[in-house]
């Protein structure tokens, strides 16, 4: 086990070093400069010649490159140009509240989708498991931001169920002790701060799990299919195991597997593909403050947040490989 986790994470260096490349060129080939994001579209060239001095951008590509690895393995991500905040600062105020709302997501994303696929697949052929199938293509197809904007005008507008916007009502005076506002609601005691921030995390939740929701139904309904109908299965049914244990033991464990991989994949989309979601629902989260700053071509927050996206996702990657040999024991002998 300790050294299947060696060799992942070994191969975490030829992967950050293939981004960091194509991330760095990516960066540099957006349109206009970082000067005129922080001086505006009026700056002279004086001046504009004066920043690019100052940040090192008059520099050679490949000069500009060296450098910025060297600050990243000396762990310097560097400072925001709009902000003037260093980039990991900037990073870890709001990477809590894109993991609680990707945690949220997932929840329902993992709660709903399973039984779901499970159901469906014990009612193969029956109306059932056409509805669940129609539902999951539904949830597939409708982009993302249309869902949260019908879900915005709905819940929120309409109704008035939900709040629309924000991470917590400024009208709750709550005590922030690790950024994360539910848990931090919880250890305080502030009951009524944990419940306003997840009334705050439903809807983009709901919007953000619906893809992954989807996918997970169609897999789990795949893979339960292919396991009832295995050998073993039916070996164990003609022995006579009661139907609890085919079910638990024999079907279900088995058919995890690929769903886990799913799970997995999703979980590492769900913290890179806030965006959108966190845009609609002005939700300050790493994904809202990553479009603004493409948009102010801030290139040090660029670079910075996803490599911290990147580590995460292979950090993910290398938990779901290690819960393959927690759930089937074939791994381990592998």
């Amino acid at each position: 086990m300790l050294r299947t986790i060696g060799k992942r994470l070994l191969l975490l260096i030829p992967t950050l070093f293939g981004l960091s490349v194509l991330l760095f060129a990516w960066v540099r080939a957006l349109p206009g400069g970082p000067a005129i994001a922080l001086l505006g579209e009026k700056a002279t060239p004086e001046a504009i010649a004066e920043v690019n001095e100052l940040y090192g951008f008059n520099r050679p590509l490949y000069e500009q490159y060296f450098v910025w690895v060297g600050r990243l393995l000396q762990g310097d991500f560097g400072s925001s140009i709009v902000t003037g905040r260093p980039v990991t600062e900037e990073f870890f105020r709001r990477f809590p509240a894109t993991i609680e709302l990707s945690a949220l997501a997932l929840i329902f994303a993992i709660g709903v989708g399973v039984p779901l696929g499970y159901w469906a697949a014990r009612r193969h052929g029956r109306w059932t498991d056409h509805t669940a199938v129609v539902f999951s293509l539904i949830g597939i197809t409708i982009p993302v931001f249309f869902l949260a904007f019908i879900l915005k005008y709905i819940f929120a507008v309409q109704l008035g169920w939900l709040p629309s916007d924000g991470r917590q009502s400024a009208r709750i005076d709550a005590t922030h002790v690790t950024g994360f506002y539910v848990w931090d609601g919880i250890i305080t005691g502030e009951f009524d701060a944990a419940w306003n921030a997840i009334t705050h995390l439903i809807l983009p939740a709901l919007a953000l799990g619906t893809i992954p929701l989807a996918i997970i139904v169609r897999i789990t309904r795949a893979s339960v299919l292919e396991v009832q109908n295995a050998d073993y299965v039916r070996t164990g049914r003609a022995k006579g195991l009661a139907v609890p244990t085919l079910r638990n033991r024999f079907i279900l464990r088995n058919a995890m597997l690929p769903v886990i991989t799913i799970i997995g994949l999703q979980t590492g989309l769900l913290i890179s593909g806030a965006v959108l979601t966190e845009t609609v629902f002005a939700f300050p989260g790493i994904g809202s403050f990553l479009a603004r700053s493409i948009f102010s071509r801030d290139f040090p927050v660029l670079q910075g947040f996803i490599i911290f996206i990147a580590i995460a996702y292979a950090l993910i990657n290398l938990a779901v490989d290690v819960s393959y040999s927690l759930i089937d024991p074939r791994v381990r002998v592998q």
